[in-house]
């Protein structure tokens, strides 16, 4: 009897830890939220709504959330290919 309850925590840990890997694939997900804190920074660090620099400041914040999503979806297609043996 003691070697099949070790076999089935055994099962569930590695159940476990593989769900839990699964489960924050997507780490990167832009909200309202991101884009409120994205005007509240422009409106500290470039000036008022509609001004040249917060213009820029927005669309540097912009390029860099991209660049950010393009590097993430990046990694998840390596790590899928890794797991699919490709």
């Amino acid at each position: 009897m003691r070697p099949k309850t070790f076999i089935r925590l055994a099962a569930l840990g590695l159940t476990a830890l593989s769900l839990g890997g699964c489960a924050n694939l997507e780490r990167h997900n832009p909200t309202a939220q991101s884009q409120t804190d994205d005007d509240t920074y422009c409106q500290a660090n470039g000036g008022p709504q509609g001004s040249p620099a917060y213009s820029a400041c927005r669309k540097d914040r912009d390029v860099a959330a991209s660049r950010s999503d393009r590097m993430e979806k990046t990694h998840r297609d390596l790590a899928e290919r890794m797991l699919n043996g490709q």
